[in-house]
Parts: structure tokens; C-alpha cells; sequence
């Protein structure tokens, strides 16, 4: 089956276990093709630009917002953008792929938006709050201000769930992933219409 034309949006808060969500996914469906996103912040750890992330200039990056070129954009924090390129969607789709995203809470809100009927957006949420601030602090990844930013954007974007399609609660990773593979094979199963 064709699967150009679909996308998959997996969205929440830092630390709820979306990107390993994801990963399970395109371990499990060779439909789905993952979305790179573009950033303006510094590589952590092993990530790859052209892999994890496209990683370009603050400077590129308004230039390319001024020329039309991201299909969503967000400062995500202060004078830090991500965000999802136009071409980055049609060589997926051109690939006969769906596309699958592992985007932040307002990122997923605008695909959902704009690719309306095309997109199964989901919400994925930690078992609590608290569960969230251990997950981030045994990261490991930030600094006490990056931790305490985090957090505050956290607990906002906890109340964004309902405006999703389907929120996923992740109390288990491996019950999570395995929920996750079945919503996602049964949105790809339909046909656009």
C-alpha cells in the first residue's frame, strides 16, 4: 500500500519516553520513514547531523523561516528553534514512506493543524509529573537552569494532551511500544479518504 500522503506525529513532554517510542516503531514498521528535524542548538552526545538532527545556525534558520521553508517551527526555548522542513516531508513522501515524527507538544499541535485528516497525532504521557522530573534529572543531559526551564515547560505541556488524537500513556515502556505498534499499523491500514 501507498504510503505517501500520512503522517505520524509523537509528541510530549521532554522525558515521557517519545523518542524511544519512536524508535521501537521504525525498528517495527518499514512503512514508516522518521522526520528529521532541524535545530539551532549544539549536538549532545553521539548525534549526527543529517541523523538525529539538522543542525544549522540560528542564523540559517530565520533565513529559511523568512523563505517558507519549514512546514512548523517553534523557539522551543529562549533562542532555540526546532522545526520540521518542507523538503524533509515531500523526500519521505516521495520515498512512498509514511512519515513519523518525534516532535515537541506545540510542533505536533501545529502538523496536527495543517495536515488535518493526513496525520494520527499522538500524545504520550509519563505516569506523573514527578516520574518525568527523575526521568530528566538521571539524564544527566542539563545544567540545574536547563532542568528547572524544562520542567516548567513540562507541566504546561501536560495540559495540552486532549487536544491530540490519542494520548498513550507510557507507565510501561514495553506496554507502550506494543500500543503504540498497533494504533500506528491500524492508521496505516485506512485509507485516505
Amino acid at each position: 500500500m501507498d504510503q505517501a500522503g500520512k503522517l505520524i506525529i509523537f509528541s510530549a513532554p521532554s522525558g515521557a519516553g517519545k523518542t524511544t517510542i519512536v524508535r521501537h516503531l521504525l525498528s517495527k514498521i518499514p512503512e514508516l520513514e522518521f522526520s528529521i528535524s532541524a535545530t539551532t542548538r549544539e549536538p549532545r552526545g553521539s548525534e549526527k547531523n543529517g541523523k538525529d538532527y539538522y543542525f544549522i545556525s540560528k542564523e540559517d534558520f530565520l533565513h529559511r523561516i523568512a523563505k517558507k521553508q519549514f512546514v512548523e517551527f517553534e523557539e522551543v526555548y529562549s533562542g532555540l528553534f526546532y522545526g520540521t522542513l518542507r523538503e524533509e516531508v515531500d523526500r519521505i513522501w516521495a520515498n512512498g514512506k509514511s512519515v513519523i515524527f518525534d516532535i515537541d507538544v506545540e510542533g505536533g499541535l501545529h502538523l496536527k493543524r495543517k495536515y488535518d485528516g493526513q496525520a494520527l497525532a499522538v500524545f504520550v504521557q509519563p505516569p506523573s509529573l514527578e516520574v518525568l522530573i527523575e526521568r530528566l534529572t538521571d539524564r544527566g543531559t542539563d545544567d540545574v537552569d536547563k532542568l528547572k526551564e524544562r520542567v516548567i515547560k513540562a507541566g504546561k505541556e501536560l495540559d495540552y494532551a486532549p487536544r491530540f488524537d490519542v494520548i498513550l500513556k507510557n507507565h510501561d515502556l514495553k506496554t507502550a511500544c506494543a500500543e503504540a505498534e498497533k494504533m500506528v499499523r491500524d492508521f496505516l491500514g485506512k485509507v485516505i479518504g
